[in-house]
């Protein structure tokens, strides 16, 4: 028979424990004391994020001791980077949640992901709730706003960057910048997020602090927020204030970034306060010295200066004198010729020139240059050096309806009037005479030096035909002449090339006077013709058919008188005499 050394009222202290009685020899305090030291071994529930520590690391995996009476192990791969490289070492607190089941070696399986990404929902919920500022960093740009990551991916719409309106989120991507939680839908994995809210309060804080000090006249410092074409806008401190491209300094500046870099730091000065509208105009070079001030004692009409050309235009070209004070050299002021197109062909910016100090205007802050006048004003000896009559040579420069310019030396034009251009020729444009560029000879016809004007011929280089023809024919002579073309009261009839007389129709015999009948004469005839008026002031001759018939009519009948005289006939007596025309 076998006999147990247990007691027959005694029960295993297992069965004591299934029975919730306390074993045979321990009392119920003592056994609700051995219940809460071994409470702790059982393995925590699922979706609970509790902290451990790496025991080890071995193989793929990571060895941890979270508290229960078995040890857990994560994949090393949620440790490690896109290189591979596994952030985690023996002895590091790590936070973690049951994964679900036990290894083949009995560790229970965890997850460092998980427990993170748990983690972060409930540290966002705990940010919505209180509406705490948490960091977050830009990740890009998406439609309608930005990436930021904040332990997950969140949206921040373009109207919640910043306070204020900004041309360009871009500034923004890869900085660490303060955000809000604006909206949170963990079901969906959804988060908004705000830049403005967060930076608010902050604005509003040091806004109302720096308008207290902003009043006209005062000095304050700020940071260089962005630029523009027309200026910069500058962060006071909380407020911004519009630094004018003008008034960065005072000399020439074309774009602000030539003297300002966003982020930097300046001291400016308020030049006006809108304290309604929160809108303040600033100067930088207020703080220094105006350079016009005393400069009519420091610069006089008449002296030579050199400077820096800073910029050219179309009408001229700005000189730098001193920092600060520019002179403008007109176009009508380089050169003493007026064929200057273009500034450009003479200055060039950078470079460094000597001009003479034509007039001074300290009110519209204006100086006035030339560069010609480091010349002698060839108009000033044109009289000294050309007489009227003399022939000179020079290049068509330019034309014109009326005329032609022509540079016979540089910085002197002369003009050949259409009507001084050929004496036969009907000239309607100089074109058909002359070309531009070319070179020709000419008469100088009259010279005024004072109004710079110089009257040129060209048709002068030869004899006048009207001159010629009139003094070799007279009233009564017989001449040839070709029909050029008619007029209601007459045909003009060329006598010499250029020089024309006129046939009026009472002058041709046969004519009736009737308007109806067709004119006398014709286009392309060819006759004799005798000179009956000659008007050489007005250049005028007057033909006439009539009399040349008349004429040759006398001439006919006085040759028959003096054959029938020699003849001894007595007939010429009964000739009628007639007046020779």
């Amino acid at each position: 028979m076998i006999t147990s050394d247990m007691p027959d009222n005694d029960m295993p202290d297992n069965d004591l424990a299934a029975a919730g009685a306390p074993a045979s020899g321990i009392d119920a305090e003592d056994y609700q004391h051995f219940l809460e030291d071994y409470t702790h071994l059982a393995p925590p529930s699922r979706h609970e994020v509790i902290e451990g520590r790496v025991i080890k690391i071995k193989g793929g995996d990571v060895y941890v001791d979270f508290g229960s009476k078995s040890d857990g192990v994560v994949p090393l791969s949620e440790f490690q980077d896109a290189a591979g490289i596994a952030a985690v070492r023996p002895g590091d607190a790590i936070e973690v949640m049951v994964e679900g089941g036990y290894t083949a070696e009995g560790y229970v399986q965890l997850s460092h992901e998980k427990a993170s990404r748990l983690k972060v929902w409930d540290d966002l919920e705990r940010a919505l709730t209180e509406e705490l500022t948490i960091s977050g960093r830009v990740l890009g740009r998406v439609k309608g706003g930005l990436s930021v990551d904040v332990g997950v991916r969140a949206f921040m719409p373009g109207s919640q960057v910043d306070p204020r309106p900004i041309r360009s989120v871009d500034q923004f991507i890869g900085q660490d910048i303060p955000v809000k939680i604006v909206k949170l839908n963990r079901k969906r994995g959804n988060a908004v997020v705000s830049r403005k809210l967060a930076v608010q309060q902050d604005v509003d804080s040091r806004k109302s602090v720096t308008l207290g000090m902003i009043h006209e006249g005062a000095t304050l410092t700020g940071t260089v927020k962005n630029l523009t074409e027309y200026g910069a806008f500058v962060d006071l401190g909380g407020i911004d204030g519009l630094l004018h491209v003008t008034d960065i300094s005072w000399g020439r500046v074309a774009h602000p970034s030539e003297v300002l870099e966003s982020g930097a730091e300046v001291t400016v000065k308020v030049l006006k306060f809108d304290p309604a509208k929160e809108r303040v105009s600033l100067g930088i070079k207020q703080l220094t010295p105006d350079p016009w001030e005393g400069v009519a004692d420091r610069i006089s009409v008449g002296s030579r200066l050199l400077g820096r050309v800073a910029t050219v235009t179309d009408y001229g070209a700005f000189v730098e004198l001193e920092p600060g004070i520019e002179g403008l050299i007109h176009i009508s002021e380089m050169t003493w010729s007026r064929r200057m197109k273009h500034p450009s062909k003479v200055v060039k910016p950078g470079d460094q020139v000597e001009s003479v100090v034509l007039e001074i205007n300290v009110h519209d802050r204006r100086i006035s240059l030339g560069l010609k006048q480091l010349e002698a004003n060839p108009w000033t000896t044109v009289e000294q050096r050309y007489s009227v009559g003399s022939v000179v040579e020079g290049r068509v420069r330019n034309m014109t309806e009326f005329g032609a310019f022509i540079e016979i030396e540089e910085g002197i034009d002369g003009l050949v009037h259409v009507s001084d251009l050929s004496w036969t020729k009907r000239v309607k444009h100089p074109s058909e005479i002359l070309r531009k560029g070319s070179m020709v000879q000419a008469v100088i016809l009259a010279i005024d030096a004072a109004h710079k004007r110089l009257s040129l011929g060209i048709r002068q280089l030869q004899p006048d035909a009207w001159e010629t023809w009139f003094q070799q024919h007279h009233v009564n002579d017989t001449v040839h002449g070709k029909v050029l073309r008619l007029a209601g009261f007459g045909g003009f009839v060329e006598l010499a090339e250029g020089v024309e007389g006129l046939c009026h129709f009472s002058e041709v015999p046969g004519w009736s006077g009737r308007k109806s009948d067709p004119p006398p004469l014709t286009p392309g005839q060819q006759a004799d013709f005798k000179v009956i008026r000659i008007n050489a002031e007005e250049r005028k001759i007057g033909l006439s058919l009539k009399a040349m018939a008349d004429a040759e009519e006398h001439d006919r009948l006085e040759e028959y008188r003096r054959r029938a005289t020699a003849a001894g006939s007595g007939l010429e007596s009964l000739l009628p005499r007639r007046p020779k025309p």
